[in-house]
C-alpha cells in the first residue's frame, strides 16, 4: 500500500507541530517516549544499567523510589520501584523489549554480557541493515542493542514504506 503524498505531508506537518509544542523541564527526561521499567531494587538496577550499558543517572527521586537515566544523546529510561500493581517481569513472561541504538553493537554486547546480562541472541546482521543482539537484565527486562550497518529501503527485504521518519 502506498500512502498518497498529500496524506504523508499532512501527517508530517501534524507530527512536527505536536513535537514542537512540547515544553521542556529539567526535572523530566526530554525524550518523546520514555519507558518506565519496574525493578525490585532501584539502586541495584541503576548501578547495573550504568555498568552494563553505559547509561548515566540524571535524577534520583528518593533513596529507592525512582531514577531517571540518560541513554545516549537523546534517550531516557526511568527505573521505578515495585509498588501496588507495578511489578518486575516474571519468569517466562515477555511483555516488552527495549531497543537501544548503539554505535558498535559488538562492543556494547561484550560490555553488557561481561556485566552479567543473560544472552538471548548473539549479535547478528539482518537483511534490513541492522546488526543486533538480545539480552536480559538482572530483573528480566529484555534489551535489544542495535547498530545500523547499511541504509536499506524497506521494500528491499519485504517491508512496506508507509511514512517518513
Amino acid at each position: 500500500m502506498t500512502v498518497p503524498p498529500s496524506v504523508r505531508a499532512d501527517l508530517v506537518a501534524r507530527t512536527t507541530a505536536t513535537v514542537q509544542a512540547v515544553e521542556t523541564n529539567r526535572s523530566a527526561p526530554p525524550a518523546t517516549v520514555t519507558p518506565v521499567l519496574v525493578y525490585p531494587d532501584v539502586r541495584a538496577a541503576v548501578a547495573w544499567l550504568e555498568s552494563a550499558f553505559g547509561f548515566e543517572e540524571r535524577v534520583r527521586i528518593g533513596d529507592a523510589h525512582r531514577s531517571q537515566l540518560r541513554v545516549g544523546s537523546d534517550g531516557a529510561v526511568v527505573v521505578a520501584d515495585v509498588r501496588g500493581a507495578q511489578v518486575a517481569p516474571a519468569d517466562g513472561v515477555v511483555t516488552h523489549v527495549v531497543k537501544v541504538r548503539v554505535p558498535d553493537v559488538d562492543a556494547a554486547f561484550a560490555r553488557a554480557s561481561g556485566a552479567g546480562a543473560r544472552v538471548l541472541e548473539e549479535p547478528k546482521t539482518w537483511e534490513y541493515g541492522e546488526r543486533s543482539c538480545l539480552l536480559e537484565d538482572l530483573a528480566g527486562h529484555r534489551w535489544e542493542l542495535t547498530q545500523t550497518v547499511r541504509n536499506v529501503e524497506p521494500e528491499e527485504w519485504g517491508g512496506v514504506s508507509v511514512g517518513r521518519w
